[in-house]
């Protein structure tokens, strides 16, 4: 069993592992940058220990640094939340090399999936629908070819990284050189591959994920869906479960062709597999092989704690359900609440002066924000997530108007005034919206 654990990461999701572990009776060991000496998560751990300046890549990237941390403190594991490490599978492996458990999945699968192309190919071999596109990468003589048999329009996207870099639409054939040309440029410097591949482009598709979990004795269990659709520039601003847009008979059948996939290829811990869903059909685009930012909608819904979960995972131990324990109960919607300008979205650092946070029956925040706490400039904007709960999804619209209005933050623009106006669409009352309705929505007011 897992004595100490290291939480490889800051913010909220930080304080979210700090959380899980104290119920579990497991120590806990915060790492920090010198910007972050003050953050919720170092005061509330166990122990904690500096790693290094304000710049991720000399702190919170720093291998080196966190493994020397777990010796100093005797940490025996580490689990990395989601972003900087997450789905590093070096830093895996010379967690193990150092006898440290790493709370994730393994290696082989870190790797798989991180590289768009091979899990493209992976879940082909699993039998998971996919997105009509290349084989693989492919080379600027060839694309034209490719494009053409695909049909237009075609994305242009990068075979490694996320987050929205190195993608491009090319709508024929005379934008498809640009659009190949700037996408590699994003890629290579994002993430220092320029290798691209095309599939073809959706034109108004939703964005689902399916949440698995799984664990060393062979069980493989989903927890429905999650509708991440509200998007701006391929960056996810609300998230709710389950979706309007599904119904029980689609949601059985892309849970059961999900599970029997990851059992096929001996998956361990959470992973999410993500669709665009169009025209009742599921079209595979990527997996995250790794806890999400949005993972407190499925928690809501269920009941089931997925962090502890993946600890339990990552210690040995079979999971706490099986699948007819999987209950959707009610709607939750998860608001990202950044510091950002709600019609810009610049950042917008600072000292919060006034924090105030809504609650009451179905409210549940995440954050590690305070009252004079200062936002770094140097990291995600994030300040926190507003998560609702109510018996259908009617009630959950009207508790979290309810919660929005009662969120005071000042002293740092934020995009909670974007999240009140959203209650004033009637697109988004209706569940009737796509992965690009909010980009047209803001760009037409």
């Amino acid at each position: 069993m897992i004595k100490k654990l290291l939480i490889a990461n800051r913010g909220e999701i930080a304080l979210r592992i700090h959380r899980a572990c104290k119920e579990m009776g497991i120590a806990t060991v915060a790492v920090h940058s010198t910007a972050d000496s003050e953050a919720m998560h170092v005061r509330l751990a166990d122990e904690s220990v500096c790693i290094g300046p304000p710049a991720a890549a000399k702190s919170y990237l720093n291998i080196p640094a966190i493994v020397t941390a777990c010796e100093i403190t005797g940490a025996d594991a580490v689990h990395p939340g989601y972003g900087f490490l997450s789905e590093n599978a070096n830093f895996a492996e010379i967690l193990a090399a150092h006898k440290i458990t790493f709370v994730g999945p393994s290696t082989e699968h870190i790797r798989e999936m991180g590289d768009k192309i091979a899990a493209k190919q992976a879940m082909i071999a699993a039998g998971v629908p996919v997105v009509p596109g290349s084989p693989g990468a492919v080379s600027d003589a060839d694309a034209a070819g490719i494009a053409a048999s695909i049909g237009y329009p075609v994305l242009c996207k990068a075979a490694a990284g996320g987050g929205g870099r190195g993608m491009k639409v090319a709508t024929d054939p005379g934008a498809l050189a640009e659009a190949l040309a700037t996408a590699r440029g994003e890629a290579r410097s994002a993430f220092g591959d320029d290798a691209m591949y095309l599939e073809k482009y959706l034109g108004h598709p939703r964005h689902i994920e399916i949440q698995i979990m799984a664990d060393a004795h062979g069980n493989v269990v989903h927890l429905g869906e999650r509708d991440c659709s509200l998007q701006r520039r391929h960056q996810k601003i609300l998230e709710e479960s389950p979706s309007p847009a599904l119904d029980d008979a689609a949601r059985r059948e892309i849970g059961r062709i999900v599970t029997k996939a990851m059992q096929k290829i001996g998956y361990l811990g959470a992973g999410t597999i993500e669709f665009l869903y169009e025209k009742g059909a599921f079209y595979f685009i990527e997996m995250n092989t790794r806890i999400q930012v949005e993972h407190p909608v499925t928690e809501m819904v269920t009941g089931i704690d997925l962090v502890r979960e993946q600890i339990r995972v990552a210690c040995g131990l079979p999971l706490s359900f099986r699948q007819e324990d999987v209950v959707l109960r009610g709607h939750a919607i998860e608001c990202r609440i950044n510091a950002e300008h709600p019609r810009t979205f610049i950042p917008s650092p600072g000292t919060i002066r006034n924090f105030h946070v809504p609650g009451g029956l179905g409210v549940r925040i995440d954050s590690a924000a305070y009252a004079g706490y200062r936002i770094p400039p140097y990291y995600d904007s994030m300040i926190g997530k507003l998560i609702v709960h109510g018996r259908d999804r009617h009630e959950c619209l009207m508790r979290l108007g309810r919660a929005l209005d009662e969120f005071v933050i000042d002293g740092v623009e934020t995009t909670l005034d974007l999240h009140r106006a959203l209650l004033e669409e009637p697109d988004f009352i209706n569940g009737n919206y796509d992965i690009h309705w909010l980009e047209t929505r803001l760009a037409n007011s």
